[in-house]
């Protein structure tokens, strides 16, 4: 009879190096799906703001350059990594049918400073043009209700950009 061997049994050196394979394999990947949830908290930032600029039924290019400048100073991103996100942020604000698309990826990942400091931002843009229309204070409400952001918070949002 021939002997069968253990398969399945490894060698303690060859246990180890497994290991510190696999940890680093995890390691890698945590990495990966932490830049993939800031680049979904930017996306979702971004569309928020283009939802703003346009809720008024006109873009205007002071709106859009506010846009742009609150990406880079708010998440310190290069004017390659700003026009990606941008236009992929019209996109979908383009392909949405509701807010609740972006809000939900925020309360999910963003924390409470941080969805304050968005409401900040939406008010900025809004005000770019030195012209805050009902449309554009409503879309920021209604980011703010869907952010579960207490009523003080938007108010002081909204003085922090005047």
């Amino acid at each position: 009879p021939t002997k069968r061997t253990n398969c399945l049994s490894v060698s303690p050196d060859r246990s180890f190096m497994l290991l510190q394979k696999l940890k680093e394999l995890l390691g890698r990947e945590s990495i990966t799906v932490s830049e993939a949830e800031h680049r979904a908290l930017e996306l979702a930032c971004a569309a928020l703001m283009f939802e703003v600029a346009r809720a008024d039924f006109s873009v205007e290019t002071i709106e859009q350059d506010a846009v742009t400048s609150l990406l880079k100073e708010q998440f310190n991103l290069s004017a390659d990594e700003v026009f990606t996100i941008t236009e992929a942020a019209v996109e979908q604000a383009d392909a949405a049918t509701c807010l609740f698309e972006f809000t939900r990826t925020l309360n999910e990942l963003a924390s409470a400073e941080q969805k304050r400091d968005l409401l900040a931002m939406m008010w900025r843009v809004a005000m770019a043009d030195d012209a805050l229309s009902r449309y554009e204070e409503h879309v920021i409400r209604k980011v703010a209700d869907l952010l579960y952001v207490p009523h003080g918070d938007l108010i002081a949002a909204k003085q922090s950009a005047m």
